[in-house]
């Protein structure tokens, strides 16, 4: 017997009045918090309720009775369906204000470190067309609204974005607005044709279905590189040959259509998720990189790299990092003629900051989890004539020991830039051994940012916080902290 589902009374004429996390907005209505998505703060609503708890409960909007004097006009045709771009309705200027309080909460409330004045977020320098890679799932069966359920719409492939809520269903997207237009057409262009010529999608539940994943990335240099993720059919010699000649009759159309790709790449991922990152990728045209340039610099990018997607603002931030590594202008901490730094840069993954910083330096050792990262990492200081790089692969608490820092050198200066999860306790003990003079601690996440903060109080204090907005129309926010030893 299943349990029959609680419904909840409608609350009538509330006024949303702050931003939440994760791009929803909320309302206190006695002792409880309602979160809300898609609304802004001074919109006036009728809410429904779908799920409660203790002190705080998710609703929904079932009319806008007033729109907030704050509401803009989303850019994009598919806000309020598709999850990755829910600030839209929100100005520029106040989601840059809700990103700094956020960080100002997280890093007070968290952290409960003295703190200095904050630095004022720096904004992107563009808030569309700012992403330099985007991935778009393949599926035979594309997301319906409830409407379009109760009106019987049948279930279509669909290339697009996945449902928060629903793994194995896609929100078909005709037109992005985060990425250069030129990757509406190659993806719309993609499924046109497969539809045209009966190539099958992808049905995650049956683990069924030639076309599965398409990955697109985009340089300031020029160059375009498209990642087409098949699902080849291995039952027989006759279905896998199939399977072959329908790909490469894909990849030779994606490949006449648009000359502009210089680096056309496929796989047959065979296992029951879409990461690539153990996978065989082979070239069908042109290179297996492209390169992004930053200042003087150039990097490599391959499939599998990392590179911040915010292509211009990336070098706003790395700046920041750069300036609060050394003092700014650059080398100001250090007097003229004095030995250049030794820098630490931890969870480097393609050396994109370790060479950034290298002219600042007498060495930067960077160290990287993942292998093909550092190998990029050493080609990158290789293109770029830096001869003052090391750089080493491995879990970062298994590598960064006492005996590490013993033979490669106690750092002046350690930059770090975990994952959202933040750095580990081990890590964290090894920094505190080391005692560099300074600490730049780049952060994804700025809550473990400040749980790793007040780990590190004891021995450093924070001086300078700096948020920067990667990604504009998302709750999404960077932060930069440079910390002194006390």
């Amino acid at each position: 017997m299943t349990r029959k589902k609680k419904t909840y009374p409608v609350l009538e004429n509330v006024t949303i009045t702050d931003v939440a996390a994760e791009g929803k907005s909320l309302v206190r209505i006695d002792d409880l918090v309602v979160f809300v998505p898609f609304c802004v703060p001074g919109d006036i609503v009728d809410l429904q309720i779908r799920r409660k708890k203790h002190k705080y409960a998710e609703a929904e909007v079932v009319r806008f009775i007033k729109y907030s004097d704050k509401r803009v006009e989303p850019m994009c045709a598919h806000f309020g369906l598709c999850g990755g771009c829910k600030w839209q309705n929100l100005p520029y200027e106040e989601q840059l204000a809700f990103k700094h309080k956020q960080v100002y909460d997280q890093l007070t409330r968290i952290g409960k470190v003295e703190l200095p004045e904050f630095r004022y977020i720096k904004g992107s320098v563009k808030t569309a067309e700012y992403r330099n890679k985007l991935d778009f799932g393949c599926c035979n069966k594309q997301w319906l609204t409830k409407e379009d359920l109760e009106a019987g719409v049948p279930f279509r492939p669909a290339i697009g974005f996945h449902i928060t809520g629903a793994f194995d269903k896609i929100l078909p997207i005709e037109k992005c607005w985060l990425m250069d237009d030129l990757h509406n057409e190659i993806r719309n262009a993609i499924r046109d044709y497969a539809l045209e010529h009966g190539l099958s999608f992808f049905d995650l539940r049956l683990q069924t279905g030639l076309l599965r994943d398409i990955i697109i990335r985009c340089s300031n240099s020029g160059e375009w590189m498209v990642i087409i993720q098949m699902h080849y059919d291995h039952s027989t010699p006759d279905t896998m040959r199939e399977s072959e000649r329908q790909a490469t009759a894909l990849l030779q159309y994606v490949s006449d259509r648009f000359p502009q790709i210089t680096s056309l790449m496929y796989l047959d991922n065979q296992k029951c998720n879409d990461t690539i990152g153990d996978q065989d990728i082979k070239v069908f045209k042109g290179k297996d990189h492209i390169f992004l340039l930053m200042e003087d610099l150039k990097f490599k990018v391959g499939p599998k790299s990392f590179y911040q997607t915010n292509t211009e603002q990336a070098y706003h931030l790395y700046s920041v990092v750069r300036d609060f590594a050394f003092g700014s202008p650059l080398g100001s901490l250090y007097d003229e003629g004095a030995e250049k730094p030794l820098v630490y840069d931890l969870y480097t993954g393609t050396g994109t900051i370790a060479n950034f910083v290298a002219r600042g330096a007498s060495k930067v050792v960077g160290i990287e989890y993942v292998p093909e990262a550092i190998e990029d990492a050493k080609v990158n200081s290789q293109i770029n004539a830096i001869g003052n790089t090391d750089f080493y692969a491995g879990d970062m608490k298994d590598i960064l020991t006492d005996e590490f820092i013993a033979e490669h050198g106690r750092p002046d200066i350690i930059i770090t830039d975990p994952p959202r999860a933040g750095m580990h306790a081990d890590v964290i003990k090894v920094i505190l051994n080391a005692q560099p003079q300074r600490i730049v601690y780049v952060s994804c996440n700025p809550a473990t940012q400040a749980r790793d903060l007040q780990l590190l109080d004891e021995a450093y204090r924070v001086v300078e916080v700096q948020p920067v907005d990667m990604f504009p129309h998302t709750p999404h926010v960077e932060n930069v902290v440079l910390l002194e030893r006390r």
